[in-house]
């Protein structure tokens, strides 16, 4: 089973499958009642346990060590831990949660309301300009790294709706033709990536100066310093310069 300590997984003896439950865990899914059916196998553990063999790995560093599998698989888990971790009293009344008989949630014995786990919705897109694409640093993010560009959907809005707004609220550009590409979950904690492509329509690029400190238009062979493969990102980045490449 996987095995988390925190924010970081456990590698044990070069596996991040650990072969036994350990004692005592904080939370297992094997404690999972049949109505949230089959689930990967996981565990966490308080800062006592520390086995002979084993290496806590940060989540964030993971992504770029391992493959879409792994990647996916403790994802996955990583997000019901979190949740279980973080929503324990009933939103109405504050009673402690229960596991429920009936299905994914987490019921109130005492008034009945039921909770589940959340996905926040995000896009990110790919921007097009004349065989050149939109890549941006963010400030948050290690020296020299560009990316395309992100953010978060906002009630009522469609998630087209949204791309129109961030490009324009980061770079200050209109786009144009937006169409879905592919989505992925990405567990820091609970966001789904909804992916797209778009033309630039009019505008300059300006940097916000708060999220994005730098932005350009590139080409297949101007690319600057990448993020991992595993991300969506990189893989609307990679389309772009597969399609854009001169054989």
């Amino acid at each position: 089973m996987l095995c988390f300590k925190g924010d970081k997984l456990l590698l044990f003896e070069g596996s991040f499958e650990f072969p036994v439950r350990p004692e005592p865990v904080l939370r297992c899914s094997l404690d999972f009642p049949p109505s949230w059916g089959e689930t990967i196998p996981w565990c966490e553990v308080d800062e006592s346990f520390e086995p002979s063999g084993g290496e806590w790995l940060d989540l964030r560093s993971l992504w770029a060590l391992c493959g879409d599998e792994v990647f996916a698989r403790a994802g996955a888990a990583y997000q019901y831990m979190y949740w279980l971790r973080h929503t324990r009293f009933c939103a109405r009344c504050t009673t402690p949660l229960q596991l429920s008989r009936l299905d994914r949630g987490l019921c109130c014995p005492a008034c009945g309301w039921t909770s589940y786990s959340t996905l926040v919705p995000a896009i990110i897109v790919a921007v097009e300009r004349d065989g050149h694409l939109l890549l941006a640093h963010n400030v948050r993010m290690r020296p020299r790294i560009f990316s395309i560009l992100a953010g978060f959907v906002e009630p009522g809005e469609t998630p087209e709706q949204t791309v129109a707004r961030e490009v324009m609220e980061e770079v200050g550009i209109e786009v144009q033709d937006i169409r879905y590409f592919g989505s992925q979950s990405w567990p820091f904690p609970s966001t789904l990536m909804l992916g797209f492509t778009a033309r630039w329509r009019a505008g300059e690029l300006r940097p916000d100066g708060v999220e994005l400190d730098e932005a350009g238009w590139f080409t297949p062979e101007t690319m600057p310093q990448l993020p991992s493969p595993v991300s969506i990102s990189r893989r609307l980045i990679d389309h772009f310069i597969l399609r854009h490449s001169h054989s």
